[in-house]
């Protein structure tokens, strides 16, 4: 039996890493999107980050988002190139307005703070946002690293959007469907009297989440519909008063994901829980909405919006704008409103070396908690420290009826499309009642809790959908817990361990579903309560471990001077040279088994290859890239033999003609030959354009 904690957490870690071939432990790697050759892959990143709002100020750019219940809230981060991205600060580190922002009468679950504006104006930043049950709120600091001061308005704009127009004066707009607008005070804390007014009329076709901008002499403004579906409007007008008209930006692109798992009602009825299964065939809830537009000073202009990626939560996409009769298309000219997933990043004068993340994600609970961690509404500060015993997290429990209402739960976002959460627990200040350990945070959650009674150690399982506990005896007062996360197929699984290397599986796979209870994705939490109905004991944290096993996988790096297949995922045919063509064939064929099948990816620079068969020719993309365009010719022929190698993960990618801005595509049980006119990935990844690579031995 181990019985140091610290020596335990180290063995168990190093067993961990050794079995899968990861980086050293002091460096644990994590999704970024830059790719390291001039590309970058979105997501941005492959945790949640809901609402973004960004902005431009100099050679700066700055992004915040939604955070809800969620402290310290409203991060604030920085970028140089719009791709790598650092956080600052929080805009608040706590929001106590009441008991219930303290679960202690009631709670906030998906309440809290939402759809910030950030804007920056005569030296001074501001966010305008939500709270519910509240007024407005207005942040504002000079430096955007803090610190910041709040206020309150004294009305409430629903999901508003400010801007500061060239005359000096103010406006809010908000609303969904009809969009209204009004001038406010100098101090910005009211409404100047007469002002409001209806800009856009319902039916236009506009939607909500609005962002507002003044762009060469244009009044813009983007929104995000859902219904029936999600997608992107946008509306311009010469006059802010309008008339305004709306067209759409950005629709059908989901990455290539498809709905997954929901839960009924969205989990705003109530307690009642009912799955809802995924839906391979559609993307009506996945889309790139709600988001805006900033520009570089080259004067490139970019996108960003969410997309609501399943379990893991919304996550922010970053897209080249194309400028098409004044209308500023998400996209690529041939193929606007269509967002690549794998682009060239924007052009900047502060090139990124070497690509990082945002957060800290491990942690090893030292002088202070890693910038990733928040607690799951306002935390009793008397109840947790660092310093109680140097190098770990003591969490004191208080009464609770269940997880869900535990105060001083730490929480972080869980990362796809696969992460492994590990922790490590000393167990001895436990009493009993008391459950410490590992969760999931959601609507429906799951947790691997450890406590004791008079006989000893146990570790217990609970999920809400099943509402069922599995309990275990331990002989150990030192343990870790473990859940893997596959975001892919949303299967959760929970085990433990006791001497840091063996690890018990504990129960069935827990589905992961998307939600609106509690508006978030999937959180990796720890927590310390006690259902006797009193203050309990503690449990000492000696660290928290995430691993991602896809960030550093070696199938991620174009395999560039090597010999690949290549496959369709939707019906399995191989791609061949045949007389002159590239065609696609059943894997069965003769020319499917033969050096015909085999394509040397050859490297162009920024992610960009070009494809050459056994026989020296080059595949070309002529004309408008139709039925029968896809060809072999003896020599490269620039942009027509180019294409932008789009990295889906998991092995399959697509292939992004430079010649159409659009996708080889392999349309499935046609018979017909390639073509490359596909706009993008279906929802299920089976509509042609999506293909899996194999190296030649």
């Amino acid at each position: 039996m181990i019985n140091s904690p610290k020596l335990f957490a180290r063995l168990a870690l190093a067993a961990c890493l050794a079995a899968a071939n990861f980086l050293q432990a002091e460096k644990l790697s994590t999704w970024t999107a830059d790719n390291g050759n001039g590309t970058f892959t979105n997501p941005l990143f492959y945790d949640e980050f809901s609402d973004p709002d960004m902005i431009r100020v100099g050679d700066d750019y700055y992004l915040t988002g939604t955070t809800m219940h969620s402290m310290p809230g409203l991060p604030i981060l920085h970028s140089r190139d719009l791709v790598n991205w650092q956080l600052l600060t929080y805009a608040f580190e706590k929001l106590d307005l009441g008991p219930n922002f303290r679960l202690e009468d009631g709670e906030i679950y998906g309440q809290g703070i939402w759809a910030p504006c950030l804007r920056y104006h005569d030296g001074i930043f501001y966010i305008f946002t939500n709270i519910n049950g509240e007024k407005t709120q207005i942040l504002s600091a000079t430096d955007p690293a803090g610190p910041w001061q709040r206020e309150q308005m004294k009305v409430s704009l629903h999901d508003l959007s400010v801007l500061f127009d060239d005359d000096g004066k103010a406006y809010a707009i908000w609303g969904y469907n009809e969009i209204r607008m009004v001038e406010l005070t100098d101090d910005l804390l009211d409404i100047v009297p007469g002002s409001e007014r209806i800009i856009i009329p319902a039916g236009s076709g506009i939607g909500e989440g609005v962002h507002f901008y003044k762009i060469d002499g244009q009044y813009i403004i983007t929104s995000s519909n859902y219904s029936p579906m999600l997608y992107m409007a946008c509306a311009r007008a010469s006059q802010i008063d309008g008339p305004y008209e709306v067209t759409t930006i950005s629709a059908r692109e989901t990455l290539g994901k498809s709905n997954g798992w929901r839960l009924e009602g969205w989990g705003r009825g109530g307690p009642e829980i009912e799955l809802i299964p995924p839906a391979p065939e559609s993307g009506s809830t996945i889309s790139l909405h709600q988001g805006g537009l900033v520009d570089t000073p080259s004067g490139q202009w970019w996108g960003f919006s969410m997309i609501d990626y399943n379990s893991v939560g919304r996550l922010t996409c970053l897209s080249p704008v194309t400028w098409q009769d004044d209308w500023p298309y998400f996209g690529l000219p041939g193929n606007l409103t269509r967002t690549p997933r794998t682009w060239v990043k924007p052009e900047t004068e502060y090139p990124v070396d070497e690509p990082h993340a945002p957060y800290q994600r491990s942690d090893e609970f030292e002088s202070e908690l890693a910038n990733v961690w928040q607690w799951s509404h306002v935390p009793n500060d008397q109840k947790w420290s660092l310093s109680e015993r140097a190098g770990f997290l003591r969490l004191h429990s208080t009464p609770a009826e269940s997880y869900w209402t535990a105060r001083n739960t730490l929480t972080q976002r869980a990362v796809g499309p696969i992460s492994i959460a590990t922790t490590h627990l000393d167990l001895s200040g436990l009493k009993p009642g008391d459950r410490a350990g590992l969760a999931l945070a959601n609507f429906p959650y799951a947790r691997l809790a450890a406590g004791r009674d008079e006989s000893g150690f146990w570790i217990e399982r609970y999920d809400q959908i099943s509402e069922s506990y599995l309990r275990e005896a331990i002989d150990s007062n030192t343990v870790s817990l473990r859940v893997e996360c596959d975001f892919d197929t949303e299967q959760a699984q929970f085990s433990y361990s006791v001497n840091g290397q063996e690890y018990t599986k504990i129960g069935e796979p827990f589905t992961m579903v998307f939600q609106l209870k509690t508006f978030q994705g999937i959180r990796y939490s720890l927590f310390n309560f006690n259902q006797s109905g009193s203050d309990g004991g503690y449990a000492d944290f000696d660290s928290f471990e995430l691993e991602e096993p896809v960030a550093t996988a070696k199938w991620r790096e174009i395999p560039v001077g090597k010999k690949i297949k290549l496959i369709s995922k939707a019906d399995g045919a191989t791609l061949v040279s045949w007389n002159g063509f590239l065609r696609p064939m059943s894997p069965d064929s003769d020319l499917a088994k033969s050096e015909a099948a085999h394509l040397t990816v050859v490297d162009r620079g920024q992610g960009r290859i070009a494809l050459k068969s056994s026989d020296g020719s080059f595949i070309r993309v002529t004309g408008v890239g139709a039925t029968g365009d896809v060809r072999f010719v003896s020599e490269e022929s620039g942009q027509a033999s180019l294409f932008q190698w789009q990295d889906m993960l998991n092995k399959e990618i697509m292939l992004l003609s430079l010649h159409t801005n659009r996708y080889l595509n392999a349309l499935p049980s046609g018979g017909e030959l390639t073509s490359a006119d596909s706009p993008g990935a279906t929802p299920n990844r089976k509509g042609g354009s999506c293909f899996t690579w194999q190296l030649v031995e």
